[in-house]
């Protein structure tokens, strides 16, 4: 028998609130790690994004041959390996934690895509997004706004794709809401294009 899906009071799913908020290994830092300029290390659970809602985001961000696909805290690399393998596009990820790092590279291997796909270990907030074509995102919306002065460096066109969680301050331009076959929950997908449109105050 499949649980009942349980809201809090702003509409979200409690399994997709927990799932954000350990979603690749990320977690917000501390006030002594952000004083101290520490560098953050990975201290929570990975849960992944459903397969088939990795399929629609790509399917909805329109990833093509030509794309480079840039996954900001790639956990086992599900985006940029099956963008990889379904349209010979190329992809990045960035993940703190080592062992998805390792994970994602062996699951470029087995799908043989290692070739095109390259994953880092290394904190999203210093890397450089210009080269990108397309970012997904899986993050909680405060780090999801913390990354808004590096994705408005980007250049005109580059797509933004979100699982579950918006880019607060930052209309998308759709929102698409998805049970998953895979958990039986539902999940929203959040559509965005640089230049980034500001919401009305």
């Amino acid at each position: 028998m499949r649980a009942k899906q349980v809201t809090v009071g702003f509409g979200w799913p409690i399994a997709a609130i927990a799932a954000a908020m350990m979603v690749s290994g990320w977690s917000a830092p501390s006030a002594a790690q952000e004083d101290t300029g520490k560098k953050r290390t990975a201290d929570v659970v990975y849960v992944a994004t459903p397969h088939d809602v990795v399929s629609k985001m790509l399917e909805i961000a329109k990833v093509g041959k030509d794309d480079v696909v840039y996954d900001l805290g790639c956990g086992d690399g599900r985006f940029i390996v099956t963008a990889a393998k379904k349209t010979g596009c190329k992809g990045r990820g960035y993940d703190l934690d080592p062992a998805r790092v390792a994970e994602s590279k062996e699951n470029a291997k087995k799908a043989k895509v290692e070739s095109r796909v390259e994953i880092f270990q290394q904190d999203i907030f210093e890397v450089d997004l210009t080269p990108a074509s397309v970012i997904t995102l899986y993050l909680l919306p405060r780090l999801n706004q913390r990354l808004i002065p590096q994705l408005e460096k980007m250049k005109p066109g580059t797509r933004i794709v979100c699982h579950d969680f918006e880019i607060p301050g930052i209309k998308a331009e759709r929102i698409l809401k998805l049970t998953s076959r895979e958990d039986g929950v539902d999940h929203r997908i959040l559509f965005y294009t640089i230049p980034l449109t500001r919401e009305e105050p």
